[in-house]
């Protein structure tokens, strides 16, 4: 995998190489200190993953991942943990908050590395083909494959496709989140955010901004916290307590 850095503090982009050296092998094709000459660059080099700051000059990282080209996925890096779930809007693979972990770091490009394979190896596209109440049939390479519904953790918006994640594996198919979301069942499945449609059942914890399933972080969006808090504690919670 390679990557290119976009930051414009070069203090934190001498960081985010030394870090990337350190925790991984990934290669680091660039390093740039404002979108427009990342910009300029990708326009003829493939990048598979950037590492993009929020706060910058002329035009912000959120800004700049709407301009990015499908195949690129994105790690926002960030001091400002208020941008997280509209990073996630915009399908990040994930948002790391300066100073920056390495482990957590480390988790963040292997989660990256995992989606690399997963697109590159869905040439000839998975898709939903049926559903009962309690399967999926997933199409893929010429094979109908059956998925328990109870068995999905979460699904998860990833460019063009979503990404189900079950106990055994994660499986890619091309569909957006709103159509997958209506072939499993609504009493059970929920809504989180723009990105995101939890199973309840597997839910470990939450908070007013983030909800926990096993190692995975989902973000709770702002519109869709109310509803959280009322089908899933009941409403005898208070979000803004």
């Amino acid at each position: 995998m390679n990557c290119i850095i976009v930051d414009d503090e070069p203090l934190a982009r001498a960081e985010m190489r030394s870090l990337i050296n350190e925790t991984s092998k990934t290669e680091i094709l660039g390093e740039f200190s404002n979108a427009p000459s990342a910009l300029d660059f990708l326009k003829t080099n493939d990048v598979d993953l950037i590492f993009l700051d929020i706060e910058m000059p002329m035009v912000t990282g959120l800004e700049f991942a709407e301009m990015l080209p499908e195949q690129s996925l994105i790690i926002f890096t960030t001091a400002y943990s208020q941008y997280a779930v509209k990073s996630y809007d915009l399908e990040a693979v994930d948002y790391l908050l300066k100073p920056i972990d390495p482990q957590r770091l480390d988790k963040a490009i292997k989660k990256a590395i995992q989606y690399t394979e997963l697109l590159s190896k869905n040439t000839v596209k998975n898709t939903v083909e049926s559903n009962t109440p309690e399967f999926l049939f997933i199409k893929a390479d010429r094979r109908f494959y059956k998925v328990n519904i109870s068995e999905i953790k979460f699904i998860e918006a990833l460019k063009d496709y979503v990404v189900i994640h079950t106990r055994q594996q994660k499986l890619i198919t091309a569909m957006n989140l709103k159509t997958i979301h209506q072939k499993i069942p609504l009493e059970l499945f929920l809504r989180v955010s723009k990105s995101y449609v939890v199973n309840m059942d597997f839910i470990d914890s939450f908070d007013n901004h983030n909800i926990y399933i096993d190692e995975s972080e989902i973000p709770l969006g702002e519109v869709y916290r109310s509803d959280f808090f009322t089908k899933y504690a009941g409403g005898f919670l208070n979000p803004e307590a």
